[in-house]
């Protein structure tokens, strides 16, 4: 029996989702496409996503295409394991990456499972992002476009959902991605990509966090111990930041070095303190994407979005995945993800503690 080719394809009404869906139209699938719902203020919690007319701007697409566009609505699911997930790690004192989870959760949680309920077998979104089948086992593989690659948000995918998942812009570039979509004719060509918070927009974190973080105010220091002022909460900074403090008498610039939440001081120094810098982190909720390695063993790894691949050598400790960074590495902040490659391949990755 031949394998259904229907795919649903999720399009937020920006050019790389629309022109997923026209590639995969001229592939001879039949395209099903979606608009997922997954934001809209509520007394308590305010964004700025225009989801209606980010759905127009689909809906357009989706016209011109000549394929159906469905809205789904998807923001209990968002809140519970996207939103919810963001403020207990940031009143933690951790800084977290929300984009991962609604990767994980929602675009291939969610979607995936309706997909399934509809009997269709596949879905594809615009990330610049590739899967493989090679040796029994699914591969994730970073995109041609090495400045667009987006496997750093994809890495806690596991077997059972790229099984299902094609990304059709992997071998192409974002320059001819608009230039596919002019040609298309398609009035989103040239859009502004969306920034900030996933599916919520661009709102200040400062601000969102706000609405459910209370602030506890504590003093400000030095690394050598000098008090330089009041900050307003732990929660509400990062390693590595511009402390956004005046500087008296023409001082150098001072970033956010460390924070003792024990005395609920932040702790603030030169652009490149000491404190700032280490070679070794602890993992959490490593997913390794084809099979977990033997260890120790050595790859590269980055632990933000576009970040430099570093060598690293990854070790299995009681206290849990060790990696230690061939040099010291600048703001490896708890939270964050910290992801490993074997050259083009993603192999997974966790949250450092």
């Amino acid at each position: 029996m031949q394998p259904s080719k229907k795919i649903l394809v999720g399009m937020s009404g920006g050019v790389d989702s629309s022109v997923s869906a026209a590639l995969l139209v001229k592939q001879g699938y039949e395209v099903i496409g979606v608009y997922m719902k997954n934001w809209s203020d509520t007394k308590d919690l305010t964004g700025v996503c225009d989801w209606k007319n980010e759905r127009r701007d689909a809906q357009r697409v989706a016209a011109q295409l000549g394929i159906p566009l469905v809205t789904l609505d998807f923001e209990k699911e968002y809140r519970n394991h996207v939103v919810d997930y963001l403020f207990h790690e940031f009143k933690t004192g951790r800084t977290p990456n929300p984009d991962v989870l609604c990767n994980k959760f929602i675009k291939f949680g969610v979607l995936l499972e309706e997909a399934k309920k509809r009997g269709i077998d596949k879905v594809a979104t615009g990330h610049y992002a590739g899967v493989s089948h090679e040796g029994g086992a699914y591969h994730l593989m970073r995109a041609v476009d090495e400045i667009k690659d987006q496997t750093y948000f994809l890495h806690q995918l596991k077997q059972n959902q790229l099984e299902h998942i094609i990304f059709p812009l992997q071998a192409i570039k974002k320059q001819d991605v608009k230039k596919d979509a002019r040609e298309l004719g398609f009035a989103n060509a040239d859009k502004k990509e969306s920034m900030g918070i996933c599916f919520v927009g661009p709102v200040s974190m400062r601000e969102f966090l706000g609405t459910r973080i209370k602030p506890r105010p504590g003093r400000v220091v030095t690394s050598v111990g000098d008090v330089v002022g009041e900050h307003d909460g732990l929660p509400f900074y990062t390693l590595g930041q511009r402390y956004g403090a005046v500087q008296r008498g023409g001082q150098e610039p001072l970033y956010v070095v460390a924070k003792d939440k024990q005395r609920n001081i932040l702790i603030v120094g030169g652009e490149n303190d000491p404190l700032l810098f280490k070679k070794d982190v602890f993992l959490k909720g490593v997913n390794w994407i084809p099979r977990k390695p033997a260890l120790p063993f050595k790859c590269l790894a980055r632990f933000c979005h576009g970040g430099h691949l570093n060598k690293v050598a990854v070790f299995g400790k009681l206290k849990g995945i060790q990696v230690v960074f061939k040099e010291s590495q600048r703001a490896l902040t708890p939270g964050q993800f910290l992801v490993f490659y074997n050259n083009y391949e993603c192999l997974g990755g966790g949250v450092i503690q």
